[in-house]
């Protein structure tokens, strides 16, 4: 799930990750970058043929969810001594902003990558591949 994400090239590179680990549908917040946007398609590089993109208000789907929702944020538990289990949403915030305070309030475990230098935080892009490839790594056989 994506919220709020505004970047044409960080919206593409979702949905080419989303692609490469067999993630068909992604749920975005009504006020994030059109899938259709020239520089989306361009930089999906044609991974939107593949992957489906919804945009709702997240919240309700939040609401309603039976399924642990995990939210990446710069405060939570180490994303390599998670246990994500078999289902879940992942929640990816806005690149400046993060996740916004109504939507954290639907999360049931945040989780963070760990960060070892000085950097402020993740392009939201490299940070869904790395929970992409951290869950994969844990779940595919």
């Amino acid at each position: 799930m994506l919220d709020g994400i505004q970047d044409p090239g960080n919206m593409g590179t979702i949905i080419r990750i989303a692609d490469w680990f067999g993630i068909n549908d992604i749920v975005c917040s009504e006020d994030t970058v059109d899938a259709y946007n020239p520089k989306v398609v361009q930089a999906c590089m044609g991974s939107l043929a593949r992957v489906k993109v919804h945009y709702t208000e997240l919240a309700d789907i939040l609401s309603k969810a039976e399924l642990p929702v995990f939210g990446a944020l710069l405060d939570g538990s180490n994303i390599y001594q998670t246990d994500f289990g078999n289902e879940g949403l992942i929640v990816m915030g806005n690149e400046g902003n993060g996740i916004r305070p109504e939507i954290q309030e639907k999360v049931t475990q945040t989780i963070t990558i760990p960060r070892a230098g000085g950097a402020e935080s993740l392009n939201v892009a490299i940070a869904t591949a790395i929970f992409c490839s951290e869950i994969s790594r844990k779940t595919v056989k």
